[in-house]
C-alpha cells in the first residue's frame, strides 16, 4: 500500500487525499493546475479544517500526465465528472499492471467507464461525502464531512483491495470504510446531491436553509422520490425500504451535518465552469427515460442549471 500514488486531479478533494497520504508515508504525485502545484513545490501543501492542520513537503508535482513515466501502484481519479473521461485516457498508461484506479467522482457513470477501460479487477469506486476548498494556491481546507469515504469493488475477489485502501485512508486521517455495495452507495449519494446541489445553486442558499423552507423541501422530496424509483427499477440493492425511509436519514442526519455547506454547483456557476448536473439529476432523468420511469423534477432541475450556465455566460459577454 506504500506504492507510488498519483492524484489525478489535485483540486480541493484530491489535495486533501494526496496530502494526508503523503504525510502518512506514501510517495505521492499531485497532477493539477499550475498555480496550485507551483505553490506546493515552493512552500509545501498546507492542509487545515476538519481533518487537522498539516504542512506536507516532499510531494512530487506535475501539470501534465505526459511528463510522468514510471507506473503508479494506485491512481486516485479526483477530477470533476465532466473531466473524468479525458483524465482517464491520460493516466491509464501510467497504472501498473497490478495497480488500482480509485474513482472519486460525484454522480454516476464514471465508474462504469473506468471498468470498461481497465477491467473490474483494476478499478475501485469511492463515495466521497466530505467537502473541501482551495482558499489560495497551495492550501486546502476541509469544510464539511457528513460520512466516511466508502470504498468498494464490483467483484468479490477484488474487495480485499477495497478493504486495504479504506484502511490506508483511515490510517492517514481520512475517515474511510470499505463497502460491499459501492454501486448502491453511489446511488445514495446521488439522492443527496440531486436534492441539494441544483437547488442550492439556483437559490444561493446553504443546505440547512433549503431544508427549513417548505417549498424548497417539497422540491427536494420530489427529486429524491424520482431518483429512488429509478434506482429501484434499475435493480439497485438499496438499504432503505422506500424513499421516505431514506428521507428520514437525509433530513435527520445528513443535512444537519452539512447545514452550512454551499453547493459546489453554485461555485462552478460563479466561476463560469461546467457543472456536474449531467452526472447527477441529468443521469437520473436519462436513466429514468430509458427505464420508463417519469422524472419531471430531475429533468426540470437539469434544464434550469443548464439554462443558468448558458445565460450567465452570455450575459457576462
Amino acid at each position: 500500500m506504500r506504492d507510488r500514488v498519483l492524484i489525478a486531479g489535485a483540486g480541493a478533494v484530491g489535495s486533501v487525499v494526496g496530502g494526508l497520504l503523503a504525510a502518512a508515508g506514501s510517495a505521492v504525485t499531485l497532477l493539477g493546475r499550475r498555480a496550485h502545484v507551483d505553490a506546493v513545490r515552493a512552500r509545501g501543501l498546507a492542509l487545515d479544517g476538519l481533518f487537522g492542520v498539516h504542512r506536507v513537503t516532499g510531494v512530487q508535482c506535475a501539470t501534465a500526465a505526459t511528463g510522468l513515466d514510471d507506473p503508479f501502484g494506485a491512481i486516485f481519479l479526483t477530477v470533476k465528472t465532466y473531466d473524468a473521461d479525458a483524465m482517464l485516457d491520460e493516466v491509464r498508461p501510467l497504472l501498473a499492471g497490478d495497480g488500482v484506479l480509485i474513482c472519486m467522482q460525484n454522480g454516476l457513470g464514471t465508474l462504469e467507464r473506468a471498468i470498461g477501460a481497465l477491467g473490474r479487477a483494476r478499478v475501485l469506486g469511492a463515495r466521497v461525502i466530505f467537502g473541501a476548498e482551495l482558499p489560495t494556491p497551495g492550501r486546502a481546507t476541509v469544510t464539511v464531512c457528513a460520512d466516511p469515504v466508502l470504498i468498494g469493488a464490483l467483484e468479490p475477489e477484488v474487495q480485499a483491495r477495497a478493504v486495504a485502501w479504506a484502511r490506508v485512508l483511515s490510517d492517514a486521517g481520512i475517515p474511510a470504510e470499505s463497502t460491499s455495495g459501492i454501486v448502491a452507495d453511489l446511488w445514495a449519494k446521488v439522492f443527496y446531491n440531486a436534492a441539494l446541489n441544483p437547488l442550492g445553486a439556483l437559490l444561493d442558499l446553504p443546505y440547512g436553509a433549503l431544508a427549513e423552507d417548505a417549498d424548497a423541501r417539497a422540491v427536494m422530496d420530489l427529486a429524491i422520490d424520482e431518483a429512488f424509483a429509478v434506482a429501484r427499477t434499475a435493480g439497485i440493492a438499496l438499504r432503505w425500504p422506500d424513499a421516505e425511509a431514506y428521507r428520514g436519514e437525509f433530513y435527520g442526519r445528513l443535512v444537519p451535518a452539512t447545514a452550512r455547506h454551499r453547493s459546489s454547483m453554485l461555485q462552478d456557476l460563479a466561476r463560469g465552469r461546467p457543472t456536474e448536473i449531467d452526472a447527477i439529476n441529468g443521469y437520473v432523468a436519462a436513466r429514468g427515460n430509458a427505464l420508463g420511469v417519469a422524472t419531471p423534477t430531475n429533468t426540470t432541475l437539469t434544464r434550469l442549471i443548464r439554462a443558468r450556465a448558458r445565460l450567465s455566460s452570455s450575459w457576462k459577454h
